[in-house]
């Protein structure tokens, strides 16, 4: 082992990492803002993704056609699939989104995408770390409610930087150790704390819960924690209070704490696992929808992968899109349109544990991604 050469090779991987994050946090001060009631016409793309993910996102656009047919007859709003985000496609041109695909969804205001793969053994970044980045999807909004129990809680996760920024860009000393990076920005971390505290304030919320792990992570993780204070300075009557990722988990499973909670702020590692964890007390992460938004685009998603297995069984068309219509009515609220989200999201309820309730059971025993979109259309 030549100590030196390591030390000289590491040193140049760091200057680079860390020229390109300070050239990154100068560019999140300059944001565009786009104000969707201000447009004449909103262009929702579909990227079916992998497995299952084109079958439910058409079942999406199916429902979506029926539930804005007078505006899309208008000219108000165009529903516009988007081919190439297959994992068959991103591994032919080794890009984790090609170019041209990217290009079509960059044509668009909000995206609805189905799960894509990430192929193994590859080095190859995930499409969902890829698009978020590259369209600049800082907050990843995830909303769990089961009122029977009094949760109502709204998480927003940091999503562009944390371990995932630079998550295939460790340093590896072959045989001996490896790094990998997390990177905090102060500007990256007040835009999700303002978020927020934003969603506090608009819906009348009264404290904001900031999970980190600043008693360890010092320099990233207090940075955190210190700005969101700072922000919350602006909303007085909204308790901020902070909180360790590892009790937080078993607060949210806490039946005498959890309801107390309401809004979330946190990093981005920390906000991909426990809202998983919340989104199964919500009834599993196969009915769960996500929005990753933007100050000029959007992208609304289900939680869930894209289910290899089930398509090798043959059993693709039996599975359950509820988790992406719940996404659509996300979206529907995102771009203004609040009435058709309102109605859609009373409809997925009735069909999915109410009276006109439809069975699935991801095999042929159950009803199929179809006939379960129909039973939506028929009550929505």
């Amino acid at each position: 082992m030549d100590k030196t050469k390591i030390l000289d090779a590491a040193c140049e991987h760091f200057r680079a990492l860390v020229s390109e994050q300070l050239d990154r946090a100068e560019k999140m001060k300059n944001r565009e803002v786009v104000d969707f009631a201000a447009l004449d016409r909103v262009v929702i793309g579909f990227c079916g993704g992998d497995g299952i993910g084109p079958i439910i996102t058409r079942e999406s656009m199916r429902v979506l056609e029926t539930l804005l047919a007078d505006k899309i007859a208008a000219g108000k709003v165009e529903l516009r699939p988007i081919e190439g985000l297959t994992i068959e496609n991103r591994l032919a041109v080794g890009k984790a989104i090609p170019d041209d695909t990217l290009a079509e969804i960059k044509k668009c205001h909000v995206i609805l995408k189905g799960p894509t793969e990430t192929p193994h053994g590859t080095g190859m970044e995930s499409a969902n770390v890829a698009m978020r980045r590259e369209l600049d999807l800082y907050a990843n909004v995830r909303p769990v409610s089961v009122p029977e129990e009094g949760i109502d809680w709204t998480f927003f996760r940091e999503n562009t930087e944390g371990e995932y920024v630079l998550g295939s860009r460790g340093f590896d000393v072959p045989g001996t150790l490896a790094f990998d990076f997390k990177v905090t920005t102060d500007e990256g971390t007040r835009r999700i704390a303002r978020a927020a505290f934003e969603h506090a304030k608009k819906t009348g919320k009264t404290s904001v819960a900031i999970v980190t792990k600043a008693n360890i992570m010092k320099k990233t993780d207090a940075k955190f924690s210190a700005i969101c204070h700072e922000v919350a300075a602006d909303y007085p009557g909204i308790t901020a209070e902070d909180w360790y990722i590892d009790i937080m988990t078993a607060n949210l499973i806490n039946e005498q704490r959890r309801a107390s909670f309401q809004v979330f702020v946190l990093p981005n590692l920390y906000g991909d696992i426990i809202t998983d964890e919340a989104a199964q007390i919500g009834g599993g992460v196969g009915t769960a929808g996500s929005a990753n938004i933007g100050d000029r685009y959007a992208m609304f998603e289900a939680i869930h992968g894209s289910a290899p297995r089930m398509i090798e069984r043959g059993c693709g068309e039996y599975a359950n899109p509820t988790s992406i219509m719940r996404a659509c009515v996300l979206m529907l609220n995102h771009i203004g349109f609040t009435a058709e989200a309102s109605r859609l999201s009373a409809a997925l309820d009735k069909c999915s544990t109410g009276e006109g309730r439809v069975v699935m059971t991801g095999r042929p025993d159950g009803a199929t991604a179809a006939q379960f979109a129909d039973a939506v259309m028929k009550v929505m």
